[in-house]
């Protein structure tokens, strides 16, 4: 006979399995949609309401899940703007969003909500009209192949995030002529759902002209969380919430937590024996490790499905970053942008069938910003003044001698 109690054990068992899954899962994907995993999103849809109260209560993010539609968005809303968590293009090389790309990225969502479907050109035209009548974007030319090939980033950053399906040809043949015919399938109820702001941009109605003299505040307003109160009127219990949430979203969605990095509400929080009970637990919950240390903490998970990017990985610049580290662990007071280029330059010239793209008269140059950047997106190193400096959490990547020291 079977042992009711052990088997609610493993029933229970099998739901904080579930749970802790579709936590980590949803952090390294926010939008994830059933195409890309039919198994992992049945176990979101199963067990969405323990999960988004996690999230909610954790962190104050929202989670929604559409099973009609067969999509799961976390919106997440950063703590604080570094810039270091860019979209970036799916094109070779991964580059980041520049301002061109991001502001076409928004006209071309707003465009798309006119229909259910349209053509690659016909979305061109309404943008082109659409940046020609606002006197603060500059004019869309698809004439230009800069310009195509821009729109062809944001063309593919919406079908990876499955608000736009190509039905017919590829988005990418319209970098090369603007005649190229691709047909799309528009989800509109995911499209309005990828802007993860607290405020709805409706509740702010400007009148366009003066949108450039007001665009700081608006953009301000956009972010305002009204649970949190007032500034200088909260209350002790909003202000601990805002303590809670902002700190969690540090812990989980950047690399590496240093104590230094956490203002006093938040340092005085994590200090607390509810603050330490809480982060345990929601570390358990999610099935991640809790590293703490005197310098700061970090969120480990165990199958490495909680982010989008590793370090080191296996591109050039996670491993000219290995190697900058390295350096930069050798000299506390850090080393100035002009020494790190002169040691890429070393490894360059010491491996010249390495890093072919980097094998340029600024190559060095190119490929120190570029490994720099990777270090700062994952907490390793601090740059003030030209002059970059390892954190304590680089030590976690620091050379040792395979065979021992002699004593």
């Amino acid at each position: 006979m079977t042992n009711p109690e052990k088997l609610g054990n493993q029933l229970v068992g099998a739901e904080e399995a579930d749970i802790a899954r579709g936590i980590r899962a949803l952090l390294g994907t926010p939008i994830l949609h059933e195409r890309q995993d039919p198994e992992l999103f049945a176990v979101i849809r199963g067990r969405r309401d323990p999960i988004a109260k996690w999230f909610d209560h954790t962190c104050g993010w929202t989670l929604t899940v559409d099973p009609r539609a067969g999509y799961a968005r976390l919106a997440k809303v950063r703590g604080s703007s570094d810039g270091r968590r860019p979209a970036r293009r799916e094109r070779s090389g991964r580059a980041a969003f520049d301002r061109r790309r991001y502001t076409l990225l928004c006209v071309v969502a707003a465009e798309l909500l006119a229909a259910p479907a349209t053509t690659i050109g016909l979305l061109a035209s309404r943008v082109e009209r659409a940046t020609a009548a606002d006197p603060a974007i500059p004019d869309f030319d698809t004439a230009r192949r800069s310009e195509r090939l821009a729109y062809v980033d944001v063309l593919l950053l919406l079908e990876r995030w499955h608000a736009l399906e190509a039905l017919d040809g590829a988005t990418e043949a319209f970098a090369d002529t603007a005649e190229a015919k691709v047909l799309y399938r528009v989800d509109s109820t995911l499209l309005v759902r990828l802007l993860a702001s607290p405020q709805g941009p409706s509740r702010f109605a400007t009148d366009p002209e003066h949108v450039p003299e007001r665009f700081d505040g608006l953009l301000e307003a956009l972010v305002v969380e009204p649970r949190y109160g007032e500034p200088g009127a909260a209350t002790e219990v909003q202000r601990n919430l805002r303590a809670r949430h902002s700190l969690f979203r540090r812990l989980l969605d950047d690399p590496v937590v240093h104590r230094d990095e956490l203002d006093d509400a938040e340092l005085a929080y994590v200090a607390s024996p509810t603050g330490r009970r809480l982060l345990r637990d929601a570390a358990r919950r999610a099935g991640m490790v809790l590293e703490e240390r005197a310098e700061g903490w970090m969120l480990v998970d165990p199958d490495a499905i909680a982010t989008d990017r590793r370090f080191p990985d296996d591109t050039h610049t996670g491993a000219a970053g290995l190697l900058l580290l390295d350096a930069l662990q050798r000299a506390p007071d850090g080393l100035t942008e002009e020494q790190l280029v002169r040691a890429t330059a070393a490894v360059l010239a010491r491996e010249p069938a390495w890093a072919r793209g980097y094998q340029t008269d600024d190559g060095a140059e190119r490929l120190a910003a570029d490994a720099v950047e990777v270090l700062l997106a994952f907490g390793l190193v601090r740059q003030e003044g030209g002059v970059v400096v390892a954190r304590p959490a680089a030590a976690r990547y620091a050379v040792t001698d395979p065979q021992g020291s002699a004593s």
